[in-house]
């Protein structure tokens, strides 16, 4: 299990890392004095669930890189995935985030909230929905 969730980690930390790395630019572009006081706050917001994230979806290498050959591997996993949901909670925060700030920036229309509740809603199905509706039809007891 634990390869696995190596595995699963790489991915969604690849993800949050270079979303984060373009966060943390956006505050030395010319147009962000320009954002208004609710755009700014958003965007700081983001910037701090994205650290956040980043910090619960490596948390698992560090982990397992301090406890190796300590025999506490079963242990182990079950932190490293609990780590790992609350990276992906986080991380679905930071995206949820960062494409409410894109959208109020690139357009000011009243759709936006519907726009990002409906792809928060993909979001949700896609990471949690799915994934638990397959583990309770597909889990032999």
């Amino acid at each position: 299990m634990w390869g696995e969730l190596i595995q699963e980690v790489r991915v969604a930390q690849t993800g949050v890392q270079i979303l984060f790395g373009f966060l943390l630019t956006v505050v030395f572009t010319p147009r962000y004095p320009e954002l208004t006081s609710v755009d700014r706050a958003i965007y700081i917001m983001t910037v701090v669930l994205g650290a956040c994230a980043t910090g619960a979806l490596i948390g698992p290498v560090s982990l397992h890189r301090l406890v190796a050959g300590r025999r506490v591997k079963p242990q182990a996993v079950r932190w490293a995935s609990r780590m790992t949901f609350v990276g992906l909670v986080l991380l679905l925060a930071t995206m949820t985030a960062a494409l409410l700030l894109i959208l109020r920036v690139a357009t000011h229309d009243g759709f936006v909230p519907w726009l990002v509740s409906a792809v928060v809603l993909w979001y949700v199905l896609c990471w949690f929905a799915v994934p638990m509706w397959t583990r309770r039809r597909y889990t032999s007891r």
